[in-house]
């Protein structure tokens, strides 16, 4: 009898375990990948932030985990991107380290070893972006198959009992925004979270409230994937995850290692019979965790070299505590320095962990945001989007509040930037030279010295300067208000 009730026991366990596949599982998951484009924590009803409106994150984290702590490899679209297809760090994808680098064919990414697996991979929108994928090999985006009918056409098409990855990758919440979208759409310019490395004024609250209510229009876009999956009867075998590309597209944020550019949500669910209180996990995850999760629910046995770590047990409640710390790294962003022929990027690398964050910039002479002009182009501030929060700093630079606040988002830097994360979660005031932060600030140095040589980084040493070489298989500027592609 006791061997009876403690099978029944396993059983029960296993039936209601929210994301335990086991190999011998005959039905495997179906996978929906969401992912926004430049969509920072905290910026979701889930996170706390209750002036904009995300009803159906909330009803995905009913069934799922809330990880608090999630970063991107890189701030910067393609590596960020091409990090998550591979599970590599960028600086191991040759030219894919660099917004519009070239992707190598060679280097397995996960729609390669899902496919294999009997897996239909396909994307909608933008995969693997910015970048000319025809000129390094693929002849498809390294997303997969182009679903342009969407998502609902493609699972209709489905073959009957053929588990399926999507990637909806959304352009929301990127830049250019609907001047006064955010108000017309209900949200208070006053009351919304204003990050503090940005000024408190009219312009720039309404510039944020129009970014929110592309976030707000992201959440409604996963409600109409969610009626699909339900109609179609799918909901209870998809695994559905939720992430963004990097953060948003403000100073001081994208395209920079601050946690603002850096720090995106990630919600991971699967739907069951009854729905739960969120589960919240605070260990780190880089974004390059998920593509060997990806392959333990497809079952795929054979891995390449990976840097990414599953987070299957954590998820399975096998660990509580998945990284303890982040590496994060940028290369080049946009062409905004002459030097290389416009390749010149801005190096750094980072490490993250819960009480600091410590930035190596390696080419400190350079402007982290890009030179404010380039002879013969319209390149201004180039790796910082056009818009209006750009264009109010740059009139007001000069102004009393305006002036430190244009000078942490558009000047330059020294080699090392040290925060306190407990009195400076808007990462705004560098204690590199603080005496009384020597010592943590010493072992973080010694700590990402260690991962650059272990990864054999290229930057190792002061090396490196090839990425700067590295061509763009895109060309664009950016300007005060905007972007004027060259390849169109």
């Amino acid at each position: 009898m006791k061997v009876v009730y403690l099978l029944t026991g396993l059983l029960l366990l296993l039936a209601f375990s929210l994301f335990s596949f086991k190999e011998e599982t005959a039905i495997r998951p179906n996978i929906l990948f969401i992912l926004a484009d430049d969509w920072s924590y905290p910026y979701a009803s889930i996170y706390g932030d209750h002036t904009i409106k995300t009803p159906n994150l909330d009803k995905l984290a009913q069934h799922g985990t809330v990880f608090t702590n999630a970063y991107c490899a890189s701030p910067s679209c393609t590596p960020s991107r091409a990090a998550m297809l591979t599970g590599r760090y960028p600086h191991n994808l040759g030219e894919g380290v660099n917004l519009c680098g070239r992707l190598d064919h060679s280097i397995p990414t996960y729609v390669q070893l899902l496919r294999k697996e009997g897996y239909s991979v396909a994307f909608d929108r933008k995969g693997w972006a910015p970048g000319d994928f025809r000129k390094m090999g693929y002849t498809q985006n390294p997303a997969g198959d182009s679903a342009k009918l969407g998502f609902e056409p493609f699972i209709d098409q489905l073959p009957k009992g053929k588990p399926f990855f999507f990637w909806f990758g959304t352009n929301d919440p990127h830049r250019p925004f609907d001047l006064g979208t955010g108000k017309k759409s209900g949200i208070d310019p006053q009351k919304i979270h204003l990050p503090k490395f940005l000024p408190d004024v009219p312009e720039i609250r309404g510039d944020v409230a129009d970014y929110l209510s592309e976030v707000e229009r992201f959440d409604r876009e996963i409600g109409d994937l969610l009626k699909k999956l339900e109609s179609s009867g799918q909901l209870e075998n998809t695994i559905i995850v939720v992430a963004s590309d990097n953060g948003m597209p403000f100073p001081h944020a994208k395209a920079n290692l601050y946690d603002y550019g850096t720090r995106v949500p990630l919600l991971i669910s699967r739907f069951s019979k009854q729905a739960n209180q969120p589960k919240r996990n605070e260990s780190f995850v880089n974004l390059i965790d998920l593509m060997p999760t990806f392959l333990d629910w497809g079952g795929v046995k054979q891995r390449p070299v990976l840097d990414g770590i599953s987070l299957l047990p954590v998820l399975n409640g096998q660990k509580t505590v998945h990284r303890a710390e982040v590496f994060l790294e940028r290369e080049r962003h946009c062409l905004c320095r002459p030097e290389f022929d416009y390749g010149a990027g801005y190096p750094m690398r980072a490490i993250r962990t819960k009480d600091y964050l410590y930035i190596r910039n390696f080419r400190p002479d350079r402007m982290p945001a890009g030179d404010e002009t380039i002879p013969n182009t319209p390149s201004i501030f180039g790796d910082v989007d056009g818009g209006p929060t750009k264009i109010y700093m740059m009139d007001h630079r000069n102004d009393a509040v305006v002036k430190p606040l244009f000078a942490l988002g558009f000047a330059k830097r020294p080699a090392e930037e040290f925060f306190v994360l407990k009195d400076d979660p808007y990462n705004l005031h560098n204690r590199a030279n603080d005496a009384a932060f020597a010592q943590p600030k010493k072992e973080l140095r010694q700590r990402l010295d260690k991962w650059m040589q272990e990864e054999h980084d290229p930057r190792w040493q002061g090396g490196g300067d090839q990425i700067d070489k590295y061509e763009s298989t895109t060309h664009a500027w950016i300007t005060r208000d905007g972007i004027i592609f060259l390849d169109q």
